[in-house]
């Protein structure tokens, strides 16, 4: 039987991601269902108690094959069917009178998307729990560099100085972002109850005609689950999904922004974050000295792998009629898949906010490589209302490019034409308001942290 380890999927190959999404996950979410639907059923009297007890019983993942179920899915294009035949089968093991009353009332899609949500359910809840952990090792790196000084890089080049806490602010600033988003989606997956086309008939039918007891149906199902009650019946309302999808895109975005700042500042010639050094991680096959940065890289790995992916599930929201035939059925796998990058890229983030080791040293060194011009914009400020804004700004780039050619120190060059102030090229004595509001990302950590406990 070919299963898929993630060998060719290092973004999150052996984050426990594959678990959470995989055929076994699914179908115990659809026996979940399956068993929710009926023990609600039998609180309303629809179906005796003994039934539901039955199908509950009947209802043991380690009975399914997954293999001949997805052999059935060519015949009948989705899984359900087939699943619903062998839970019969296994109930009227248990219970032959019970056997008739499995799936009473419903049909696949019910039974599926519900058992998609209980996979997202898992999934959010994985991904909540990583996030958090990234965000507390992130808010100590703000802690603790709330003042070192660093260049600030704009289209790639030095621009005015920052301090490390600024910069990964910005990054647990992000991973809040992300949480909260994942959060609002977690707390809104909906149950899916609806019937052939979305009437709740059958339901009612076999209710006796019971228009309460059928309308508290999804209500007592959902409760069951722990998932959110429905408005309507959402077979062609893929809003759940489209916000599925937001949600993952999101947090992939976040993270890897993170993930894109510590590739460039852990290259050799900048070298002011590394990954932490363990034997074999980063290794080449090639090239000994090499220590490449692993959960990084993985982690910018899945912001791109996620995009594509997640767009079918928005465009899955244009479907036809009650019921469609492809827009549905379109979902399944890319959902599965964004599920496990999204959920591999958390965790690699998370431990990549923990091994991240930070040289002071190396940024104090880069903000030295301009001689002094990465604070030309506080010495065009002093200047200016002496000189005039436009005399100073022609007198600093002359300066700049004379300190470029002949390696002197901009604050050497600029003492020949005017009085320099002492200290007013220090870079660590110009990074703004970085330290509050880096205070400000730490305030907001410590309140969502809160919330979690």
């Amino acid at each position: 039987m070919s299963t898929d380890h993630g060998i060719l999927a290092p973004a999150w190959a052996a984050t426990g991601a594959a678990e959470l999404v995989g055929d076994h996950a699914l179908l115990t979410a659809m026996l979940d269902t399956e068993v929710a639907l009926a023990e609600a059923q039998a609180e309303l009297g629809v179906i005796p108690a003994s039934a539901a007890e039955a199908i509950r019983a009947a209802a043991d993942p380690a009975h399914l094959d997954p293999a001949a179920l997805a052999e059935g899915v060519r015949e009948t294009a989705n899984p359900v069917v087939g699943f619903v035949s062998r839970l019969g089968q296994l109930t009227a093991a248990v219970d032959p009178a019970a056997a008739e009353y499995v799936h009473r009332g419903s049909t696949s899609q019910d039974i599926l998307d519900t058992a998609l949500m209980l996979l997202c359910a898992a999934a959010f809840d994985r991904v909540t729990r990583d996030l958090l952990a990234c965000a507390e090792s992130l808010a100590g790196q703000v802690r603790r560099h709330r003042d070192t000084p660093m260049a600030g890089r704009t289209l790639t080049q030095h621009a005015v100085p920052v301090t490390f806490g600024l910069k990964a602010a910005t990054w647990l600033h992000l991973v809040l972002d992300a949480v909260e988003r994942v959060r609002r989606a977690r707390a809104a997956l909906p149950v899916s109850l609806g019937g052939a086309a979305g009437t709740l008939a059958a339901y009612q039918e076999y209710a006796g005609g019971d228009v309460d007891g059928t309308l508290r149906l999804p209500d007592l199902v959902a409760a069951r689950l722990g998932l959110a009650p429905q408005t309507l019946p959402w077979h062609g309302i893929r809003t759940p999904l489209a916000d599925v999808a937001s949600a993952l895109l999101v947090t992939t975005g976040a993270l890897g922004k993170f993930a894109e700042d510590v590739l460039v500042l852990s290259r050799t010639e900048i070298g002011e974050v590394t990954e932490e050094r363990a034997p074999g991680r980063g290794a080449s096959s090639a090239m000994p000295q090499k220590h490449n940065p692993v959960y990084a890289t993985l982690v910018a790995t899945a912001a791109r792998q996620l995009p594509p992916v997640a767009v079918v599930l928005f465009q899955s929201m244009a479907v036809p009629d009650e019921r469609s035939s492809g827009g549905w059925h379109a979902e399944w796998q890319p959902l599965r898949d964004a599920l496990r990058i999204t959920a591999g890229a958390a965790a690699n983030a998370a431990r990549l906010a923990g091994v991240l080791h930070v040289s002071p040293e190396a940024m104090a060194a880069n903000l030295r490589l301009t001689r002094g011009a990465i604070v030309s914009e506080r010495v065009n400020a002093v200047l200016a209302p002496t000189l005039g804004k436009a005399a100073a700004k022609r007198l600093l780039a002359a300066a700049s490019a004379e300190a470029e050619r002949t390696g002197a120190d901009l604050a050497a060059v600029l003492g020949s034409e005017v009085d320099v102030p002492a200290g007013l090229l220090d870079p660590a004595a110009y990074t703004g308001l970085s330290g509050p509001l880096a205070d400000r990302a730490v305030a907001r950590f410590e309140e969502v942290f809160k919330e979690s406990a």
